[in-house]
């Protein structure tokens, strides 16, 4: 925490927050902050509590008089990471539009499970002014849309991972340019073409590559699965024809007659000589 005084010793007092304000807490301060070196237009605070809010007193002195300014802040909303360190882009073989790119935490942070950070990381060919961001689950990230034979630049910051504070500076940028030699004759299992690393005990998540798209080759279907849905077509076929055939058999069966006129005794009635009949004409 840092204070700008043109001249004069700046101090601190905590404060807790109250129903009557913020009041002063009889344990602390105030405590001096001295410039160092003297003179030097800033102090640092040591030994600030991340969740506490502070009163800074800044006063200028003068030959014509004293100025003095209160001002309160809370390390939480100041907080500003140092930006990442030991930046590596190296190239994926077989692979000329991929580029990985590696870091670590900044010795200044202290490696805690519940301080932890956040990252984004921007990378762009050196022959382009604008530049390309991504946001990491870990301490590497894949670049799967890099232009095959060009030099890329990638830089990255960080953040604390509840928001608090702000980002910080850009990291030093690093140079990498995606691989232009053919693939390894033999790939590994899952198609990784690069030795994976064992996790890091700082690491909060393992890597993962980037959501940008990246063409890939299709999954053929299993040819067990692929016979079983022929099977299935073939059986609603077969059931089909079954059905529409009945149907056609039965709509022939008891269409009426199209013939105009009286209509014919079916097969079944009672075939009766007509010169048997009771009361018919002797011929």
């Amino acid at each position: 925490m840092r204070t700008s005084p043109a001249l004069g010793v700046p101090a601190r007092k905590k404060t807790v927050p109250g129903a009557d304000g913020q009041r002063t807490s009889p344990a602390t301060g105030p405590w001096p902050c001295p410039q160092d070196p003297s003179g030097a237009a800033r102090c640092v605070v040591h030994g600030a509590e991340f969740w506490s809010q502070y009163r800074i007193n800044v006063t200028e002195v003068n030959p014509l008089g004293a100025s003095t300014r209160l001002l309160d802040v809370s390390l939480q909303s100041i907080l500003r990471p140092d930006p990442p360190q030991g930046l590596r882009v190296e190239s994926v073989p077989g692979y000329p539009r991929r580029l990985r790119a590696s870091w670590t935490y900044p010795a200044s942070w202290p490696r805690q499970p519940h301080f932890l950070l956040k990252f984004r990381l921007q990378y762009r060919p050196v022959q382009h002014p604008a530049w390309s961001m991504v946001e990491p689950a870990g301490l590497e990230e894949v670049i799967t849309d890099a232009v095959a034979g060009l030099p890329h630049a990638v830089r990255v910051s960080a953040r604390d991972f509840l928001d608090a504070g702000t980002w910080s500076a850009w990291s030093p940028e690093a140079w990498g340019t995606p691989s232009t030699g053919p693939l390894p004759k033999e790939i590994p299992a899952g198609g990784q073409l690069y030795m994976e690393k064992e996790p890091q005990a700082d690491s909060p998540a393992p890597p993962r590559p980037s959501l940008l798209p990246d063409l890939q080759p299709l999954v053929h279907r299993d040819p067990l699965e692929q016979v079983a849905v022929l099977a299935s077509l073939g059986i609603f076929s077969f059931l089909g024809l079954a059905a529409g055939a009945l149907a056609l058999g039965l709509w022939l069966r008891l269409r009426p007659d199209g013939k105009d006129g009286p209509q014919k005794p079916g097969f079944l009635a009672p075939m009766i000589p007509v010169d048997k009949l009771p009361g018919a004409p002797n011929l």
